[in-house]
């Protein structure tokens, strides 16, 4: 089987860190080798920059910066171990990828979503999720849900207003990249939203091996 890559996407603590582990387990139950991995991170060098980036003594970084060191952390992320990983045939299952940095700068920083593209096109070299998954919950709720296990890094910190825009920007490119964006309602139990992930990637699974 070809290798499969598989982004998960949404607000914080819409679940996408629950959701990919056991997608993981299910997946090597049924002798599929999984990588999960996450966005900004994921290499040492990647993790380096997610440090930096998300430190909640870095108020003074510039959204040019933070878009920059976005794409820096990915561009190895992608070198490194994503582009091998999918070459070798597993199966990826990453928690965040371009689209977070199209709507948390493109959109909430206000730098523009063409902009934010270029320089992130140019970081992943034509490597693209096979399918992304949006976990949709309203980001009041979701922080409510983060909040009450850790008081959040610099991103998680900022006001509701700027998570109410980032959502209505996922929202906004779901249907610009129609049919690449599923949406999954994260505002369901654990249980029901691991249901509803596994029914896409098993007929993504399907649809591959008839390839």
């Amino acid at each position: 089987m070809k290798g499969l890559f598989i982004t998960l996407e949404g607000p914080d603590g819409s679940g996408k860190s629950t959701v990919a582990r056991l997608l993981a387990d299910y997946l090597r139950e049924k002798g599929y080798d999984v990588l999960t991995t996450r966005e900004p991170g994921g290499t040492k060098i990647s993790e380096d920059i997610r440090n930096i980036i998300l430190d909640t003594k870095n108020t003074n970084m510039s959204y040019v910066t933070e878009a920059l060191l976005y794409a820096a952390s990915r561009a190895q992320h992608v070198y490194q171990k994503i582009k091998p990983a999918k070459e070798e045939g597993k199966i990826i299952i990453c928690e965040r990828f371009v689209l977070s940095s199209l709507v948390y700068q493109g959109i909430g920083r206000g730098l523009g979503i063409e902009n934010v593209k270029a320089i992130n096109d140019f970081a992943i070299q034509g490597v693209e999720p096979d399918v992304t998954l949006f976990f949709d919950i309203p980001p009041e709720v979701g922080l409510k849900r983060k909040n009450r296990r850790d008081r959040g890094d610099r991103l998680e910190r900022e006001k509701l207003e700027f998570h109410k825009q980032v959502y209505e920007g996922y929202l906004s490119l779901i249907k610009l990249y129609e049919g690449k964006i599923i949406l999954i309602d994260a505002t369901k139990t654990k249980e029901d939203i691991f249901q509803q992930s596994i029914r896409i990637i098993d007929d993504l699974l399907e649809k591959s091996r008839e390839e």
